[in-house]
Parts: C-alpha cells; sequence; structure tokens
C-alpha cells in the first residue's frame, strides 16, 4: 500500500590485535548530472515551497511520500513524470512557468473532494478531510467518524487521555494478524507508529502519535476496488495530520530518552511525519548503525562502512582500530557522547524462526525501534537506510546479532521501507570479536522477561545506538 560533539581526548589507543588489510571499496556509480541539478535548484527553494511542490505533486498522483520538503529520488521522478504529462522537458527541474500549473493542478483536484484540513474537537488533533468523498460525518467516543455515503470509505479519529492506554498496547492490537487480516507495513517509534495492512476486501492505514495530553490518532480503511482513487487521499490525510497542533515542541532529547518502556516521549508535542524522513538542515543522514561500547568504542558492521572511508560519529571523525577475522565486524574509536555506555547482554544461541526481535536503526537524532521476526541468519523488519550495524535484540533485550547490511538501492514505498529480510551478523561472532578486543558483554536484567514490549526491550540499549555518517 502507498501510503509509515567532539571526538574525546585520549592517550595513545591500546595496543589491538593488527587489522587485517582492508579490501578495495567498490567504485561507486557516477553522479547523474541531471538529478544533482534537481536536488541543487530544489533545495535552494525556501523549505515551504519544497513542501508545497510535493504536495502539488502528490495530488497530481506524481508523489506518494512524505511532503518533508526533502529532495530524493521520489521527488525528483515525481517532477520528471508531471513535465512528460505536461510536454515539456523533463529535467526534474520547474521553470517559472512550471511552478503556477504544476500548483493550480494540485489545487484542482484538492478543491474538486473539498479536502478541508479542519481541527476535530473530539479528538483534539487537526486533519485533513476530502469532504465531497466523506460526506457522513457521526460522531465517536474521543473521536469523530467520516463515512462515504456508500460506506466504502472511512476515516475515524480517536485520543485517549493520559494513561489510559499506550503505544506499546496500541502497537501490538493494531499487528494482531489473523486469518482475514494481513499486515503490510509497520513501524514503532518512540512517539508514534503506523500500520497498514489488508483484509479480503478492504485496506487500512493506522497512526497514532503520544504526547503530553495523551495519545491521538486515525484510521482509514476503504474497499479495495478504491484503491487507485483513495491511495493518494491516505497519503494526503496522513502529511496533513496533526495530533497535537496547540503544543509547544517538545525540548530535544538525548538518545537515551526518546522511548520509555511505555513508548511515549514525556512532553512530546510536535506532530511527527506519518513516515520518518531525513531532517533537512540538520546532521548528515546515518549511513550505518553504531552501538557504543563505552571508553569511546563503537562496534558496526564492515559492510556498513565499504563506501565510507571517512566515518563520523557525532560529526567528529572515528578511527576504525580493529576488524574481525570474518569481515564481518568493525570497531571504531570516536564520540564523546559514546564514553559511557554499557555493553548489552549477549544471547549466543540463534533465535528461533519466527520469534519476535527488535531492531534499533540510528537517524539523524535518536533512534529508531523496529519489531522483527527472526529468519534463518536473518530478521525480517522495516528499517531504514542507516540500518546496516543495528543492533538486534530478542525480547528480553539480550542482543542476538547485528544487521550486516543495508540494500545500496532499497524499494521504498511511500518513502520508506518495507519489511524485508536482512542478514545478520550472529550473536557468537560478536562475542568472540568483544572477547578479541578485551570487550566484555553486559548482564541481562532480571526484571526483563522475554515476553517484554518492544519499549522495555529496547529501553536499556537504546542510548547506546549512535549514528554514523560519512565524512567527505
Amino acid at each position: 500500500m502507498l501510503l509509515v560533539p567532539a571526538a574525546h581526548a585520549q592517550g595513545p589507543a591500546p595496543a589491538l590485535p593488527t587489522a587485517k588489510p582492508r579490501p578495495p571499496a567498490p567504485a561507486q556509480p557516477a553522479a547523474d548530472p541531471a538529478y544533482e541539478a534537481a536536488r541543487a535548484a530544489f533545495e535552494a527553494l525556501p523549505e515551504a515551497q519544497r513542501r508545497a511542490i510535493q504536495d502539488s505533486l502528490v495530488w497530481t498522483g506524481d508523489y506518494n511520500a512524505v511532503t518533508a520538503g526533502t529532495f530524493g529520488r521520489r521527488t525528483y521522478e515525481g517532477i520528471v513524470g508531471w513535465q512528460r504529462r505536461q510536454g515539456v522537458e523533463p529535467t526534474g527541474i520547474l521553470t517559472v512557468r512550471d511552478r503556477p500549473a504544476l500548483d493550480a493542478a494540485g489545487e484542482a483536484v484538492r478543491k474538486s473532494l473539498r479536502f478541508t484540513v479542519q481541527a476535530d474537537p473530539a479528538s483534539g488533533a487537526v486533519i485533513g478531510v476530502p469532504e465531497k468523498l466523506l460526506a457522513r460525518k457521526s460522531p465517536l467516543p474521543r473521536g469523530t467518524r467520516w463515512q462515504s455515503t456508500d460506506g466504502r470509505v472511512t476515516l475515524d479519529t480517536t485520543s485517549s487521555p493520559p494513561g489510559g492506554t499506550d503505544l506499546d498496547a496500541l502497537f501490538e492490537r493494531a499487528t494482531a494478524v489473523t486469518p482475514e487480516r494481513k499486515v503490510t507495513y509497520k513501524v514503532r517509534k518512540p512517539d508514534f507508529l503506523v500500520v497498514t495492512g489488508e483484509t479480503p476486501t478492504g485496506r487500512f492505514y493506522i497512526r497514532h502519535a503520544a504526547g503530553a495530553d495523551g495519545i491521538r490518532g486515525f484510521t482509514m480503511s476503504y474497499d479495495k476496488t478504491l484503491t487507485a482513487e483513495v491511495d493518494r487521499l491516505v497519503i494526503a490525510v496522513a502529511n496533513s495530520f496533526s495530533p497535537f497542533p496547540n503544543a509547544a515542541p517538545a525540548p530535544e532529547a538525548t538518545p537515551s530518552a526518546t522511548l520509555s518502556p511505555g513508548g511515549a516521549r514525556p512532553g512530546a508535542g510536535a506532530p511527527a511525519p506519518f513516515a520518518p524522513p531525513p531532517l533537512p538542515g540538520s546532521v548528515a543522514r546515518p549511513v550505518a548503525t553504531g552501538l557504543a561500547l563505552g571508553n569511546g568504542r563503537v562496534l558496526t558492521a564492515a559492510a556498513a562502512l565499504e563506501t565510507c572511508p571517512s566515518p563520523l560519529i557525532g560529526g567528529a571523525p572515528a578511527r576504525l582500530t580493529l576488524r574481525d577475522p570474518t569481515g564481518a565486524l568493525a570497531l571504531l574509536e570516536g564520540g564523546q557522547h559514546a564514553q559511557g555506555a554499557q555493553p548489552p547482554a549477549i544471547r549466543v544461541e540463534a533465535p528461533a524462526s519466527g520469534e519476535a526481535l527488535v531492531v534499533l536503526g540510528a537517524e539523524a537524532k535518536g533512534a529508531a525501534v523496529a519489531p522483527g521476526t527472526a529468519g534463518a541468519g536473518s530478521v525480517f523488519a522495516p528499517l531504514q537506510p542507516g540500518a546496516g550495524g543495528a543492533p538486534v535484540l530478542d525480547r528480553s533485550g539480550r542482543l542476538v546479532g547485528l544487521v550486516a547490511r543495508f540494500p545500496a538501492t532499497p524499494r521504498l514505498i511511500a518513502g520508506v521501507m518495507p519489511p524485508t529480510s536482512h542478514a545478520l551478523v550472529p550473536a557468537g561472532t560478536i562475542a568472540a570479536f568483544l572477547a578479541q578486543a578485551g570487550v566484555a558483554p553486559g548482564e541481562l536484567a532480571p526484571a526483563h522477561p522475554q515476553g517484554a514490549s518492544l519499549g522495555a526491550a529496547a529501553a536499556p540499549v537504546l542510548g547506546s545506538v549512535v549514528a554514523i555518517s560519512c565524512g567527505r
């Protein structure tokens, strides 16, 4: 479904075994001049204009991702596709004539559906509603229902006061699979979740966000035969959704504070996009995920650094100090924020096929928690670019592996990666490598049973997840 610090000054490093010669990095594909020119032109625009272009492309049916104002292949291909249909040169760069024409085309479709972004007093959220299609409106407990006259398309808002429920409980309920219900995409972040799926006759999109005022969300469901028409509306509704419009932006959270066992980040008020985009104007997007071990050391998958000769942690240079004999793991040094981290407990025995797992991937700020399922030497999970090296835990919080690599050309849907099988560096290899480096694994806290929720399993390790970016 389309539419979810400077390095710490240290003395000489302790002697470590000599690292194996590093194989030459594979040649990177040549840059596409047309794409790079389009990127430069797009990024030179103010953010409001960039978002408006993407919003118009949503309505013209040429873009099916987050209107975050960031440039990527979907934005480029959306502009090129629209230009081709207009019979103009498909450069990916909108001229002074293209912009008004694109805006008018998007606005015409929006108006034809009477798409109105409005406050919903019953839930407290703000949401866009295609009122021509969803002409019937009725109250729900702590929410509102908009529905088509034939009942084939429904949009429900919902809310829960603080302490009424939590994201973990909602996530478990939303991802429940039955013979009549299949989940096609699921993501659980510190302060929001997205789940999509289908039944024999219909499709659904669920989103909930947590903040100081409780939890607010919406569900959109529709008949499968209406997919071509309604998928675009799902994206527009999701992009318009503001769960806590009157809340002040929350202060910047440290990575260790981004997820509590209950799942909600206290004070979170700013609306999160329905699928997390890169953060424009902030730190570089991670090329890999690292697991801080303390004393400035960070463990990651070696394959995640194949095309990054100059890794950075927290914006500061990181030094490769050791690779394991199999070439699967790399140990870096650098980053003050990694000084006090403690290694997690390690589970050497492989998880059983189908066992519920948790994957912690680094993002531009903080870390993301994704549910996973164990396969044969792999994990099946909806990970995002930069997840190579991400630690994988069982539901008791023990490390069972690292994501070995992330696809160089991932297949994104609505700007996000659908659940995919990713190979793991097994825990036994990790344990042997850490022993070689003189790093002792941690001990499992007795309060974490195997059946713990995503939040409870991830919380002790979340603060040790660091983003690795690439210097030029």
